[in-house]
């Protein structure tokens, strides 16, 4: 079988299953698990795919830019944004991450509400802006502009200072054994330090990030109190996430 053939293999069979195993490959194709290692390290240096001890799962289709992600999924987006502004409630402190779901969420918060948010995002502080009864709070650090989000120690830090009665992660992978993970180290890091001072985490997660896995993980997937998703998710994903421990809400 030639190379070619074989990388066309494992990603219909990643389509197909949502994982693969180099060792089951080997056996399978007849050829050596160093074949198969080989390949798998090719398809994921070309972002076709996500490598994981012992084989791969799909890589994250939501690593694009922000500006490129605006167009991905919008109205999927939209109806988890409503989803998450209604599970705000008046007076809380509120953790909101960057990205696209995230501004929806703000689009979509009631004119009237009195809440305080806080974010290291520009892009997300400007759309709460237009909520004349929010108190935002900015969380400063070096601008990441590939999702134009603040990143750095200066970001971590202050998120000690907090203590919220949400956090709205955004993250480009939602998988049951894989985790809530994203695609940049920074981002990460500051991820991590809002779930660390939020008395709940809910994850927004639209179609293309469920069952993919991206490079740094941010929590395990029951580690959150929800993860919200639309009707059209398969029965076996919500089973898997379940079984990890998560709590899935389908709303829409």
């Amino acid at each position: 079988m030639l190379t070619t053939q074989r990388k066309k293999l494992i990603q219909d069979r990643l389509r197909q299953t949502g994982q693969v195993v180099a060792k089951n490959l080997s056996q399978e194709w007849g050829v050596s698990e160093d074949t198969i290692r080989r390949d798998l390290r090719e398809l994921a240096q070309a972002g076709k795919l996500q490598r994981v001890h012992g084989g791969a799962l799909p890589a994250s289709q939501a690593l694009a830019t922000l500006d490129a992600r605006q167009h991905i999924a919008r109205s999927d987006k939209q109806a988890l944004g409503r989803a998450g502004a209604a599970m705000v409630k008046p007076g809380q402190l509120v953790f909101l991450d960057g990205g696209t779901t995230a501004l929806q969420l703000a689009r979509h918060l009631p004119h009237d509400l009195r809440a305080t948010f806080v974010t290291h995002s520009p892009t997300v502080a400007l759309e709460l802006a237009g909520k004349p009864h929010l108190d935002i709070i900015m969380l400063g650090g070096t601008l990441y502009r590939h999702s134009m989000v603040n990143v750095g120690a200066a970001v971590v830090a202050a998120a000690a200072g907090f203590r919220a009665d949400l956090y709205f992660m955004g993250v480009t992978g939602v998988h049951a054994t894989a985790g809530l993970s994203t695609g940049d180290f920074e981002e990460a890091a500051v991820k991590r330090a809002l779930h660390a001072h939020a008395a709940e985490t809910v994850v927004l997660a639209s179609a293309e990030k469920l069952g993919a896995a991206s490079p740094y993980v941010v929590a395990g997937a029951g580690e959150v109190a929800a993860v919200v998703v639309l009707p059209g998710v398969t029965k076996a994903m919500v089973q898997g996430l379940k079984a990890a421990g998560t709590k899935v809400i389908v709303v829409g």
